[in-house]
């Protein structure tokens, strides 16, 4: 189920691009906590603390006990990091997303294939991942940290729907019935390209190593009249 972790953010005030750039110069990151109706609030996060915190958890499925100074905590979700986009490691923005313990949340979790399909493994066909995150509705504690679909019994040409996958007591899936997780094609045949003839080279005129000296030229006329 869904992982737990702290992190500690500060009130921030004042806003616009030089405030949130001042920020960063100074090792923080601007970003905006909100949700279950409530005003959105801008917030302050240390740089190294984030960093070190997404290098543990799965950010999109894990539960955020969120301190905010002087305050009892609060569970949030990472809804969204903005990154630059020169850099991306540089993370210049962050959104947290409010929940309760007993309030469903609607939210984006990975999908793991498991297993190698039949038409794999037997005769050479080509496993095809369509869909690699599912969207499903859950209590904040029952958030999984990805969602596994066995593929080991497919054959090619064969596929996995959503419609496909068993009835979960923990969540509800949200995607459409028909659409596709995965599929099994035969292996591609190599293409056979066709050598390229040059055809300049057929006529082309054999190249003089040497000029013929004059007495060469007469000779070659007086033995052409004979």
């Amino acid at each position: 189920m869904a992982t737990q972790a702290t992190i500690q953010v500060t009130p921030r005030t004042g806003a616009g691009k030089g405030v949130a750039r001042s920020l960063r110069r100074d090792g923080k990151i601007p970003g905006v906590i909100y949700g279950r109706n409530r005003e959105a609030e801008p917030i302050v996060v240390d740089t190294g603390a984030l960093t070190k915190l997404l290098a543990q958890i799965s950010a999109a499925t894990t539960i955020v006990d969120v301190a905010i100074e002087g305050r009892a905590p609060v569970k949030a979700l990472i809804r969204e990091i903005q990154r630059n986009p020169v850099r991306p490691a540089d993370i210049i923005h962050l959104d947290l997303y409010l929940v309760q313990a007993d309030q469903k949340v609607t939210i984006e979790v990975p999908v793991r294939l498991i297993g190698v399909p039949d038409g794999v493994k037997n005769f050479g066909g080509v496993l095809d991942q369509i869909m690699h995150d599912m969207s499903i509705r859950t209590l904040p504690a029952d958030i999984p940290e990805h969602i596994d679909v066995d593929v080991s019994a497919l054959a090619i040409g064969q596929s996995i729907h959503i419609s496909d996958l068993p009835e979960q007591d923990k969540y509800e899936i949200m995607n459409e019935e028909s659409q596709t997780i995965c599929t099994v094609v035969a292996p591609r045949a190599e293409e056979v390209v066709a050598p390229v003839v040059d055809e300049t080279a057929a006529v082309a005129e054999p190249e003089l190593i040497r000029k013929p000296k004059p007495d060469e030229e007469a000779e070659a006329e007086g033995e052409g009249k004979k």
